[in-house]
């Protein structure tokens, strides 16, 4: 199975794929996709929207797993993340990906056993959980594959 997270901002999209083979999880690719903070959103939107199209036709994962959304003090970003986030769920349902959200709480549970873990002990395990040479970096990667990760130890739970 694999699953694609993706960490939703405009200015930097995080995404992570992640195959579970057997009992051991393999990152597949990873990284972040930029957009200039200058550009118009419709823009930035349209880049971000066709970036996803190609790597859902490139690794045709079998799920999508996003953040959930919660509104944070700073409401403009937050509907901006709102924005982006339906680009994402776009881009998924055009391709027949099915779609899960996670909150924060959940997804750092799943990762690193505390559900207040730091950005920093993130990384750190999901280096850890998929052999990483080093932690992946922006936070943005890490999170991305956070969620893919989350995902596939749900997917684990429901088997048992």
């Amino acid at each position: 199975m694999v699953v694609m997270g993706v960490d939703p901002g405009a200015e930097r999209l995080g995404y992570g794929l992640v195959r579970e083979d057997g009992q051991h999880l393999k990152a597949i690719a990873y990284g972040c996709l930029h957009t200039p903070a200058d550009q118009p959103l419709p823009l930035r939107l349209k880049s971000l929207y066709r970036a996803l199209k190609e790597l859902l036709q490139k690794y045709q994962p079998n799920a999508l797993a996003v953040e959930e959304l919660f509104w944070g003090q700073n409401v403009r970003t937050a509907m901006m993340v709102g924005k982006v986030a339906g680009v994402v769920l776009l881009a998924a349902a055009e391709s027949n990906c099915p779609v899960f959200s996670y909150p924060p709480q959940v997804v750092k549970q799943a990762v690193t056993g505390y559900g207040r873990a730091t950005k920093r002990q993130v990384q750190y395990m999901v280096k850890e959980l998929l052999g990483l040479p080093a932690p992946p970096s922006p936070d943005d990667t890490a999170d991305a594959l956070a969620l893919a990760i989350c995902h596939l130890s749900q997917v684990v739970k429901e088997r048992c």
